[in-house]
């Protein structure tokens, strides 16, 4: 079945149309990599698990987890700081998720809403919250409640 996607006007050069155009190319190839969900998430899993650090914090970003507001994810960053972890390792997974092994592991599972976010912008949202919460932390102005 052909899809066709209509839209006034033209996608200018730059970041937006480059991952317009990722995700045309991903949706044409995606019958031809369905594979193995299930070896391929434990694969993913096991190469993760293998980069936390001995005693770290394990956060998995997963949809089914926690809805935190800004405070109290700062907050939880400052009770990981005070109990002096060596790390806190935000994972986010792959398309298929985590191995179950790994989730089990986690300290928290936190989500960012409902809706189910590309893995380049949850990437960001969780930068924008790590910063956020330092800003919080520190007293500086840039959270407004």
């Amino acid at each position: 079945m052909r899809i066709v996607v209509a839209a006034i006007g033209r996608l200018k050069q730059g970041p937006e149309r480059e991952l317009a155009e990722r995700y045309r190319k991903r949706a044409a190839d995606a019958g031809r990599r369905a594979g193995d969900a299930a070896r391929r998430m434990l694969e993913e899993s096991i190469a993760v698990a293998n980069l936390i650090p001995e005693r770290a914090i394990t956060v998995i970003l997963d949809a089914r987890g926690e809805s935190l507001s800004s405070e109290t994810f700062a907050g939880r960053l400052h009770e990981w700081r005070q109990q002096d972890k060596p790390a806190v390792v935000f994972i986010i997974g792959a398309a298929d998720g985590l191995a179950p092994s790994l989730k089990e592991k986690a300290s928290l599972a936190i989500a960012f809403g409902v809706a189910t976010w590309p893995h380049q912008l949850i990437r960001i949202m969780l930068l924008e919250q790590l910063y956020r919460a330092v800003t919080i932390l520190a007293g500086h102005p840039y959270h407004r409640a």
